[in-house]
């Protein structure tokens, strides 16, 4: 009976059970209401046809049910304009800060989480930020495999306890749009209009905006996560990003995309 409540408390919440005798002496379980919906009595007690009931049995399986608990993980997916990228969101912290875009599987090689990803075979891009990661692949035929592997290791990896960059000093955001010292008036407000205003609308469809220049009135950026290859990227390139920075900013008279690193022109 102490093995039985020690059981009981593990599995917490009010429990009650109530045991009688057969007529050969075999104790009988008539009937246990436990929390946490296990979903059958008899896959938690029976480890006999007979029907034997150990309490230490039960007190051992109610810590492994406990255990599979803490273990579980519910990925949730959205799709993005891009058909070629889907957002996972694992239900953990991904990044604590910033963002993280990786377009080819050397540059991964800081983050073990994006390095299993890019072993799977059709991925082209991985991009992380705060609750989820953007994968990208190369023809949007291929979801059909590639996202039940896309699962299996996400989920492999946040039950692994592992740290989805493996050195702190590796972890860095890759928008460029931290303002120093030595930027001038106007490179300062284009960096804090992308940081406040853009990267957050943009990061809400799995990619992201990184800034990398701005030069005879022309601000350089680069398109990242599911923006690349997307086919309404150049539409918000235009009518949504280069309109905000030329209406804040009168010296801003275009904005353009360079090519990221690792990726060929085709898959634009």
């Amino acid at each position: 009976a102490t093995s039985l409540a020690r059981a009981l408390r593990i599995l917490g919440g009010k429990s009650s059970f109530a045991v009688g005798r057969r007529a050969n002496g075999r104790s009988l379980l008539r009937s246990l209401c436990l929390p946490h919906g296990i979903r059958s009595l008899t896959s938690l007690v029976s480890r006999e046809r007979w029907g034997f009931f150990s309490p230490s049995y039960l007190e051992s399986r109610a810590r492994k049910t406990i255990g599979q608990q803490k273990r579980s993980l519910f990925i949730e997916t959205k799709d993005t304009p891009n058909p070629k990228s889907l957002k996972f969101y694992p239900g953990r912290v991904v990044l604590e800060d910033g963002a993280m875009d990786f377009s080819d599987k050397a540059a991964a090689g800081v983050s073990p989480l994006a390095k299993r990803l890019f072993g799977i075979e059709g991925v082209v891009n991985i991009f992380l930020a705060n609750d989820f990661i953007s994968v990208t692949i190369t023809e949007e035929e291929l979801w059909h495999t590639i996202k039940p592997e896309v699962y299996a290791q996400i989920m492999e990896f946040f039950q692994s306890g592992a740290s989805v960059i493996a050195n702190e000093e590796d972890v860095k955001d890759t928008a460029g749009t931290e303002i120093y010292d030595d930027d001038d008036e106007v490179v300062a407000m284009i960096k804090e209009l992308l940081e406040s205003r853009i990267r957050p609308a943009v990061q809400e469809d799995g990619g992201d905006i990184a800034y990398r220049g701005f030069e005879d009135g022309i601000v350089k950026v680069q398109l990242q996560g599911s923006c690349v290859g997307c086919p309404s990227s150049s539409v918000t390139l235009k009518m949504g990003i280069e309109n905000m920075l030329k209406h804040y900013i009168p010296e801003v008279s275009a904005v353009e995309a360079i090519e990221p690193e690792g990726y060929e022109t085709s898959l634009y």
